[in-house]
């Protein structure tokens, strides 16, 4: 099915105020100014549906995004950003804590890093931490446009060696400006939907929103995807590809026996 309607929910800091678990969620995390509203956007095909700023720090709260009424898309507050206190930095891990430990009905948790920098030490910690919670840890990389493919493919293997990701851990890459990427995040997202029992799927996205009145068509760029060291096997390759199935079941099942 296509994107017929999204909006926002409500921003929350306490778990009280969050929305009912009726829905499944999918969040993004990462540093200030990564890009997470950008691709939030890009991928529904709206232009200003999550705000975006100039102003890295500005997200200081979890945003929910309704999709058609059948999962959210959640934006956790950005962290790293030097210009504020040690006091509200601490915030920021209580109120990303608080939604990580709490929340039932989170599929997953994605880690944007910027392709173009090693991430850093906060971003290898946030890693750790949403594996530490039993998520996938798919990772994916901003802003690819910015870079060739080759100094994209240095940056890629630097990202894995920083992060301590095994070969069969998943990273993605996406730009937001140039639209690359956005079909392999919604086959990621059809999987994740498949191996946790929701009966949801859609189709590609190909129209970009400019107005209620103007509907325009863009062209996907084709997304670069570098050789690794370790070629998976060929019955591998679209698990690794798409978001490591077996360990997404088997993450199913973790949260089915949570729930009994």
């Amino acid at each position: 099915m296509k994107i017929k309607q999204s909006s926002f929910v409500t921003s929350a800091v306490l778990k009280d105020q969050y929305p009912e678990e009726m829905l499944p969620e999918i969040a993004f995390a990462g540093r200030s100014n990564v890009g997470k509203s950008s691709l939030i956007n890009m991928l529904i095909n709206r232009r200003g549906l999550a705000k975006t700023s100039s102003t890295p720090g500005k997200t200081q709260l979890v945003n929910f995004y309704d999709i058609d009424g059948l999962f959210r898309m959640v934006d956790l507050p950005g962290y790293g950003y030097a210009r504020v206190s040690k006091s509200v930095k601490n915030e920021w891990g209580k109120i990303i804590d608080t939604y990580l430990s709490s929340r039932e009905n989170l599929m997953e948790v994605l880690l944007l890093v910027d392709c173009r920098h090693k991430p850093t030490e906060n971003d290898k910690e946030m890693y750790q931490w949403i594996k530490a919670y039993g998520y996938n840890g798919i990772v994916v990389a901003t802003k690819s446009d910015k870079l060739s493919q080759s100094q994209l493919a240095k940056q890629l293997k630097i990202i894995r060696d920083e992060l301590e990701m095994t070969p069969e851990s998943v990273l993605m890459t996406v730009s937001s400006d140039k639209r690359a990427g956005k079909y392999d995040i919604w086959d990621m997202f059809n999987e994740l939907f498949e191996v946790n029992g929701y009966d949801v799927h859609f189709d590609r996205q190909d129209v970009i929103e400019e107005s209620d009145e103007v509907v325009k068509e863009v062209k996907e760029v084709p997304k670069y995807i570098p050789e690794v060291e370790e070629t998976p096997k060929k019955k591998d390759r679209k698990r690794n590809r798409l978001g490591e199935k077996a360990k997404m079941k088997s993450k199913k099942k973790k949260l089915s026996k949570k729930k009994k």
